[in-house]
């Protein structure tokens, strides 16, 4: 009898410890990242970032819940404030993360150059970017989050691919050639082949 009790209470354990577990890596992507709130004192945008340690073992508790930020824009100057923005944050969490805001903005456009649509965003790699009123073109992950909405006002959009490039070409004017064809899928240059009856002018880009 004690055996089979030992043996319950090491699975209710087991399973229990994997329920919570579950729960705290939910809680972590969920919170992980930057967010983007208005500020309650100054009424402008500001970039903060969660305490996701302490979000993913309150998500454990039964109770009442309260998010800590560990990271803003605004400190150290402002780092005693009485952090009341959280409940942006605890309102719409999806809505406020960086990352979502910045899918949404570019889901739908196509860029500025090959007007080709840009379709999905790549967190690790191939990042589009914005082109700003100086026609140059910069990584939205290069420009600080709290600026990221006022920039969406001003910029365009730019596939990666047409950022390379036309960076490339404004900074090493004398070793850029212009080829004829157009940009596959990747950005290279496919070369536009006439048959016999459809002689094509190239495109330039």
């Amino acid at each position: 009898m004690a055996f089979v009790s030992f043996v319950f209470v090491s699975v209710a354990l087991i399973v229990g410890s994997i329920i919570a577990l579950t729960i705290m890596l939910r809680a972590y992507l969920r919170h992980r990242g930057e967010s983007l709130v208005t500020c309650p004192e100054t009424r402008h945008q500001a970039a903060v970032r969660l305490n996701v340690g302490k979000a993913a073992l309150n998500d454990t508790k039964i109770g009442p819940r309260r998010l800590e930020l560990d990271r803003c824009s605004r400190w150290p100057e402002r780092q005693n404030c009485g952090q009341t923005c959280l409940s942006q944050i605890e309102n719409d969490p999806e809505g406020c993360h960086v990352w979502s805001i910045v899918q949404q903005w570019f889901r739908g456009r196509s860029c500025a150059y090959c007007q080709k649509p840009i379709e999905q965003i790549h967190w690790h790699d191939h990042r589009p970017a914005l082109l700003g009123p100086d026609k140059k073109s910069v990584p939205w992950t290069e420009l600080p989050p709290e600026e990221l909405p006022d920039a969406f006002e001003t910029h365009l959009p730019v596939c990666w691919s047409c950022h390379i490039a036309e960076t490339f070409r404004r900074e090493h004017p004398d070793r850029f050639v212009d080829r004829p064809g157009n940009r596959g899928a990747m950005g290279e240059y496919v070369e536009d082949v006439p048959g016999p009856r459809d002689v094509k002018t190239p495109v330039h880009v």
